[in-house]
Formats: C-alpha cells, sequence, structure tokens
C-alpha cells in the first residue's frame, strides 16, 4: 500500500517560494509509468492538477502556473518536492499530492493514492 505525507509550512508571505515535500513509503517513486502530482483546492473552488514528475524524472506542467512552479525529487530519500514561486492570496489552498499512472489521467484528477493534503494560506 503506497501511502503519501505531505509537509510544508502552513503559512507563506506574500511574493514568498512555498516550498512542499512529499514522503512517498510503500512504493518506489522510480518505479515504471507511475506519474506524481501535485494539486491544490481553493476555498470553494474546484480542485486543480498543478504539475507532475514522472517515474523517469520528467516533469509536466499545467500552462497556467508553469511559470512559477516547480517539481523535483530526491531519490535517495523517495521524496517530490514542489516550489511554487510569488505566493499570493489566489494560492491559498489545501495542497496534495497523489500518484497516478496515466498522463491524461493525472491532469484531469485521476490518481490511484492521495496525500492527506496540507493547508497553506498566505500570512499578513
Amino acid at each position: 500500500q503506497v501511502q503519501l505525507v505531505e509537509s510544508g509550512p502552513g503559512l507563506v508571505k506574500p511574493s514568498q517560494t512555498l516550498s512542499l515535500t512529499c514522503t512517498v513509503s510503500g512504493g518506489s517513486i522510480t518505479t515504471a509509468h507511475d506519474f506524481w502530482s501535485w494539486l491544490r483546492q481553493p476555498p470553494g473552488k474546484r480542485r486543480e492538477w498543478m504539475g507532475a514528475i514522472a517515474w523517469s524524472g520528467d516533469t509536466y506542467y499545467n500552462p497556467s502556473l508553469e511559470s512559477r512552479l516547480t517539481v523535483s525529487r530526491d531519490t535517495s530519500k523517495n521524496q517530490f518536492t514542489l516550489q511554487l514561486t510569488s505566493f499570493g492570496p489566489e494560492d491559498s489552498a489545501v495542497y496534495y499530492c497523489a500518484r497516478g499512472s496515466d498522463l491524461e489521467e493525472i491532469r484531469v484528477g485521476f490518481h490511484r493514492d492521495w496525500g492527506q493534503g496540507t493547508q497553506v494560506a498566505v500570512s499578513s
């Protein structure tokens, strides 16, 4: 059973960079044909797929976030990370990491395993 756990700050100052880490257990992030995603859900809005890193190390991004988003990984720790620059009020959301097995499916939000989510808000 693959488990994913998000970690990172609950508050981010305006214009700063958000960094989140997803720690994976029960499976390897280099397992063939797996995709490891970041998604978010702002209050009152639909969940949005942000980007992903594949088992191969290739990265894929939502075009609306591509200029501000970097997804990377540390295979020695079995972790993957999100960095979102220029954080603002519109970025306040619950952030999720998740595992999927098809690139087109993950782009529309279909994943096999999910983290519990972590709330991130902009601080005043």
